[in-house]
């Protein structure tokens, strides 16, 4: 009896110790949320998840993408519950990466900079993005400058021989490609932060830098400002002369990029992204140029993207093993501009065969070093919803282009802890 004892009770430490050995060995799972990506980049994560599973063989990295405002929305559902993922992409800055902040959902990673040595390893830029209320959140993903491409040939049958360097140019460089029967902008007015582009090189333009800046942190009143009114008097103006073509109000951002693809409009304001996507649509890069959005103020659009990793996610540090591997010297040199023109390690180095659409975007770097950000990144989100519903307004009629700055700060007026 005594000897059946024992050997139950070895059997049964047996399958403990199995039973502890394979559930040490099941995978860990860590989910990753981001915006749907074009095909380079994806195969670009593919490959990276790919190889560090391979490395890693107890951790699993699933990727779930969606598009933009989806993204946002699953996000927003998500916050708080255990449905939110791991890992999750978001723009920086108050409106959208900040939001999560305030909502708790972002892990705060201090003392995970400092451990893994990632204050050397990223650009300056890109740090100072991870910065809310004194705390450092999200891991740099991509750096982007936003800039008008172009159509050579169709700059060529307008009879543009240059690249317009003042907004008078540029306006002037419309009205010839109109006069040609071509569309001189595309922009996807279907959704709210597209043309948003349009009014931020608008306002940068009509204010200049330093009253744009008050004028986005709300430490200037839009109605005291007349460049503000004007910038709104301009946005009008593009829809009423026809710069941006009939029907751009329900056209998508991809259909907006097929239009010029197809050579029916001649200009884009898009991100250094595009120069990827422009190939992947088997267009010859050698038809396309660019040049800044001619604001008269030398400050590059730009916005910085995150991955933030969650504050309620059980795999904390299979998510920083991973980020860490993903904003490594290796992974970013040998993805060197399929994730974006600029790597955001600052220890990059960059080979001399780049593509020339690549090189220039170096150069726009180099030479443009104070920037000017998009509205939803510099705004609160409630600020920045209201800013919307005032662009929406003007471009459809029902704001007078006079009235739309008193429009937004009667918002924000009644509306102090928005800011």
């Amino acid at each position: 009896m005594k000897r059946l004892v024992r050997i139950t009770m070895i059997l049964t430490l047996l399958i403990v110790l199995i039973g502890s050995t394979v559930k040490a060995q099941d995978p860990v799972e860590v989910t990753v949320w981001a915006v749907q990506f074009d095909p380079t980049v994806l195969t670009a994560w593919e490959t990276v998840i790919s190889d560090f599973e391979a490395a890693n063989p107890g951790i699993t990295i699933t990727l779930e993408t969606r598009a933009v405002d989806a993204h946002k929305d699953a996000m927003r559902l998500a916050a708080g519950t255990d449905a939110q993922p791991d890992i999750y992409f978001m723009w920086a800055g108050l409106g959208l990466g900040g939001e999560f902040v305030n909502l708790g959902v972002s892990q705060p990673l201090d003392d995970v900079y400092k451990e893994m040595g990632w204050n050397d390893r990223f650009l300056g830029s890109a740090l100072t993005k991870t910065q809310y209320n004194g705390e450092m959140h999200g891991v740099p993903y991509t750096n982007h400058g936003m800039v008008v491409y172009y159509r050579k040939d169709l700059f060529e049958k307008a009879g543009i021989t240059a690249e317009p360097t003042t907004y008078d140019e540029l306006i002037a460089a419309n009205q010839k490609l109109l006069a040609a029967g071509v569309t001189p902008f595309a922009f996807g007015g279907s959704v709210n932060w597209h043309l948003m582009r349009l009014l931020d090189s608008l306002l940068e333009t009509k204010c200049g830098a330093e009253k744009h800046d008050g004028l986005k942190s709300l430490q200037l009143d839009w109605t005291k400002e007349p460049c503000a009114t004007e910038a709104f008097t301009e946005l009008a103006r593009w829809k009423t002369d026809g710069f941006l073509g009939k029907d751009f109000l329900g056209v998508s951002p991809q259909d907006s990029n097929l239009l010029v693809y197809t050579g029916k409009a001649a200009m884009m304001l898009e991100g250094d992204w595009m120069v990827n996507a422009i190939a992947d649509q088997g267009e010859d890069l050698a038809n396309y140029g660019m040049f800044p959005f001619p604001t008269g103020t030398n400050r590059l659009y730009y916005f910085a993207e995150m991955l933030y990793i969650s504050k309620g996610s059980p795999h904390q540090a299979e998510a920083v093993k991973f980020l860490d591997y993903l904003t490594s010297n290796e992974v970013q040199e040998k993805e060197l501009g399929n994730f974006g023109a600029i790597s955001i390690n600052k220890n990059v180095k960059y080979s001399a065969d780049r593509r020339p659409l690549d090189t220039e975007w170096s150069e726009f770097f180099d030479a443009m070093t104070q920037v000017y950000e998009p509205g939803d990144q510099a705004f609160s989100l409630a600020v920045n919803t209201e800013s919307w519903r005032v662009q929406n307004g003007v471009l459809t009629g029902d704001i007078a282009p006079d009235e739309a700055a008193a429009e937004l700060q009667k918002f924000i007026d009644n509306n102090k802890t928005a800011k």
